[in-house]
Parts: C-alpha cells; structure tokens; sequence
C-alpha cells in the first residue's frame, strides 16, 4: 500500500508543477515584453502604410517598392522551403572537412571510451550504458554546435570589413566578380573560405542568387542573409550597389556595437543569475562533505528522493526563467 502521506505530497506537487507551467506561458510573454514590442512594431508598420497613402508617391516608386518587395518574399519563401539540415551541413557549418562516417565512428569510440572509464571506475551497468549514450549522442553534436558559434562569431568579426572592399571596389569601377575574388584572397579566415565556395560556384556557371543561397546555407546568419537581398535586389531592380552596401556595413557595425552594449548592461545580471543557480547544489555539496548522514536521506529514503526530484524540476523552471529574462534580442 503507498503511503497516504506520500500520495498526497505527490498530487500537491503535480498541481504546483501544473499551475507553475501555466503561470509562464501567460506571464513571461508580458514580463519579457514581447506583447508590447509587437504592439510598438504593429503600430510604426500601421504608421508608414498610412504616410505612403497620404504621400502619393509616384508611380515609379510604387512599381518599384513592389519588386523589391515580391523580391524579398520570394527569398523568406525558398528559406523556409529548407529541407532538414543534413550531417554533411552540420559538419560544414562547424567548418570540419572530414567524412560523415568519420565522425560518427569517432562519436561511436568517444562514446565507447566514457563508458568504459565510467564502468571500470565502480559505477552499475545502467550507469555507464547512460554515459555511454550521451558520449555517442550527446557530447559530440555539442561540440558540432559549440564549432558552430564559434566560427560564426568569428565571421561576422570580419565581414563588413568585406563589404567594405566590395564598397570600394565598386566604386573604383571593378565588377561585383572581382571584388569577390579579392575577399576569397585577402580576408581571414573564415570569411575567405566562404568567399572562395562562392566564387569557385560562379566559375562552374552556378548563378550569383543561387550561390549566396548555399553561402547562407554554410552560415545561417542575419547579415549573411541582408548580403544575400541587397545583391539579389540590386541585380533584379538595378540601383547604386555601393550604397546599399555601404548602409549594410553601417547596419552590422551598428548591431556589433549593439551587442557590446547588451552584453555589458547584462552582464550583473547574468552574474548574479549563475550565483543564484550554482548556490543550492554548492550548498549541498558542502553540507554532504561536512555531515554525510545528514544528505544522505534525499538519495536513500522515498520522500527523499521524491524531494530531491521536485527541487531539480523547480531548479530547472527558475534556471529557464531567469534565462529568458536575462536574454535580449536585438
């Protein structure tokens, strides 16, 4: 028979658990502000439709804000019509020019080798088959996406530097093909790899649109894909190139300014969350050194573990939470 005492602690914990999911589905859209930054969106998008009516702008214009328009739709639509991302993408964005069957039979060994240390240093079988999965599944595709970041944050340190060449170029009278091949030469890495796929696809006759495509395709990033609309734009509309991407060079460097700015105005916060979220197990820990017997329970009794399970779950909701507060996207 289950102790009725224990029961009714589980049934409380469930509606607590229960009603602290709704709360942050209701709530967190309106702490976050993510209602009243719609709201502002909505209102200055209702703002500019009502100023072009009034304005009556020449026809000219309207035909061509409608281009650029039917222009920028259909490249949201061939990015949304994406298929699943691939291991041979994956590994390409992380910047690894290795095999697909190589790095599976080298996550296959990692994961072989955690669970043998795992078993030989006195943990159950259960143990150090969950280990070894995590070695297998887990730990590599981690690295993958920790390459990833990496070696985006590394290309967007230089690539309006790059535009900036196209600038120049441009305006020196050279074609958008030899400004390109100058960044595949001159510009570090990872940009110039990036910029010598482009121009190896247009020497076997792979269109300019559909290059920028697989270049987004290798980095999904915002200002690759702004790159991607102001070339493609240009060469279906005409206009002047170097202005348009010289406002571009401004935009990003406006936004790596912006992101220096959010990182340090966030960074108390950012720190006081990792001291509230690493105090509760840093406790326990030092409790457990000092008085054993006294831990010992929440692993070795019922009601404990049952305890030590709902503060790992509330644990886990408070992490999330302060997580989405401390998360600003600009």
């Amino acid at each position: 028979m289950l102790d009725p005492q224990l029961v009714q602690l589980s049934i409380v914990f469930l509606a607590a658990l229960a009603v602290g999911g709704i709360v942050y589905v209701l709530v967190m859209p309106y702490l976050s502000g993510e209602r009243a930054a719609d709201k502002r969106m909505a209102s200055v998008k209702q703002g500019l439709n009502v100023r072009a009516v009034r304005g009556g702008a020449p026809e000219i214009m309207n035909t061509r804000k409608k281009q650029v328009q039917e222009t920028i739709k259909e490249l949201e639509a061939k990015q949304k019509s994406k298929k699943k991302i691939t291991m041979v993408t994956r590994l390409s964005r992380a910047g690894l020019d290795v095999p697909v069957r190589s790095f599976y039979l080298a996550s296959l060994a990692a994961g072989l080798v955690l669970a043998a240390v795992t078993f030989v240093t006195g943990s159950s079988a259960i143990v150090s088959v969950a280990v070894g999965m995590a070695g297998v599944l887990g730990f590599p595709r981690w690295l993958l996406v920790y390459m990833t970041k990496r070696r985006q944050k590394n290309f967007l340190k230089e690539f309006a530097n790059a535009i900036d060449v196209i600038v120049r170029g441009v305006k020196t009278g050279l074609p958008l093909n030899d400004c390109l091949k100058i960044i595949s030469t001159e510009t570090p890495e990872p940009v110039r790899g990036e910029f010598v796929e482009l121009v190896e696809q247009q020497k076997v006759g792979v269109p300019l649109a559909k290059a920028f495509e697989r270049m987004f395709d290798r980095m999904p990033l915002q200002e690759v894909n702004f790159f991607a609309i102001v070339v493609a734009i240009q060469s279906q509309t005409g206009g002047n190139l170097a202005e348009a991407l010289g406002n571009l060079s401004a935009v990003l460097r406006d936004r790596a300014r912006l992101q220096g700015k959010v990182q340090a105005f966030s960074a108390e916060a950012k720190t006081s969350a990792a001291i509230i979220g690493a105090l509760p197990p840093t406790i326990m820990l030092l409790v457990y050194l000092s008085t054993p017997d006294y831990v010992a329970l929440l692993w070795t009794e019922d009601l404990g573990k049952m305890m030590l399970a709902g503060s790992g779950v509330w644990m886990l909701s408070g992490i999330l939470v302060m997580r989405k507060m401390i998360h600003f996207d600009y």
